[in-house]
C-alpha cells in the first residue's frame, strides 16, 4: 500500500510536470503566432533590334550577310584595265529605323581572287555621295590606298549613327573603293575583291 506521504509526493510531481508541460505550450504557442510578410518584384527584358543594311547606288538598301555580297557598279573600263588604271565604286552603308544603338563599323576582311588578284590594290575612303565617288577622290581615309587585295592593314573604324526618331534610317555614311592596277598586271586575266565591312553595337 502506498503511504500517504508517497502519495503527497508523487502528486506534487505530476503537478509539476503538468505545469511545466503548461509552460512549454504556452511558449509554443507564441513562436507560432509570429507574423509574416513578404514582398516580390519582377523585372520583364527584352533584346532590342540591331540591323545594318548595304546599297550600290544610295537609294535601294537591302542585307548583305554573305560572300560574295552586293556587286559593285565600278567605274568605266573595270573590265579593260591597264597598268596605271584606277576605277572607284561606291557602297552606302546606314543602320535601319529598327536599331535601338549607333555602331562602330571596321573593315573585318578582304579578299582578292584570280590570277591579276596579285597585281591590283585598293582604298576606301569615306565620301560625300554616291556622285562624289569618282577614280582619284579623296575624303577621311578608312583604308589606304595601294592597300594589297587580300590585306586591311591600317584600315580605320567609323561610326553609324542610329534613327533619330524610331522612324527614319540611320544617317548614310558614303564609302568608295577605288582599285588600281599595278605594273604587272597581266593581259587577259582577271581577279575578284570582296570586302566585309563589320558593324558592332556601341
Amino acid at each position: 500500500m502506498m503511504s500517504a506521504l508517497t502519495a503527497a509526493v508523487r502528486s506534487r510531481k505530476i503537478r509539476a510536470i503538468l505545469a511545466g508541460g503548461m509552460v512549454v505550450g504556452v511558449g509554443a504557442a507564441v513562436t507560432l503566432a509570429a507574423w509574416n510578410d513578404s514582398e516580390f518584384a519582377t523585372g520583364t527584358f527584352t533584346a532590342g533590334s540591331f540591323d545594318m543594311v548595304g546599297s550600290t547606288d544610295g537609294t535601294t538598301f537591302s542585307s548583305h550577310t554573305t560572300s560574295p555580297g552586293a556587286t559593285l557598279p565600278f567605274s568605266l573600263n573595270y573590265n579593260n584595265l591597264s597598268p596605271g588604271s584606277v576605277v572607284a565604286a561606291p557602297f552606302v552603308l546606314h543602320l535601319t529605323p529598327a536599331s535601338s544603338t549607333s555602331a562602330t563599323v571596321v573593315v573585318n576582311g578582304a579578299t582578292g581572287a584570280g590570277l591579276n588578284a596579285a597585281n591590283l590594290t585598293y582604298g576606301i575612303t569615306s565620301v560625300a555621295s554616291v556622285a562624289a565617288c569618282v577614280p582619284g577622290a579623296t575624303g577621311t581615309v578608312i583604308v589606304p590606298p595601294l592597300t594589297p587585295m587580300s590585306s586591311i592593314t591600317g584600315a580605320n573604324s567609323f561610326q553609324l549613327a542610329k534613327s533619330t526618331n524610331g522612324t527614319l534610317d540611320g544617317a548614310n555614311t558614303f564609302l568608295c573603293i577605288q582599285v588600281t592596277a599595278g605594273t604587272g598586271l597581266t593581259q587577259g586575266d582577271g581577279a575578284t575583291g570582296t570586302w566585309e565591312f563589320r558593324a558592332t553595337s556601341n
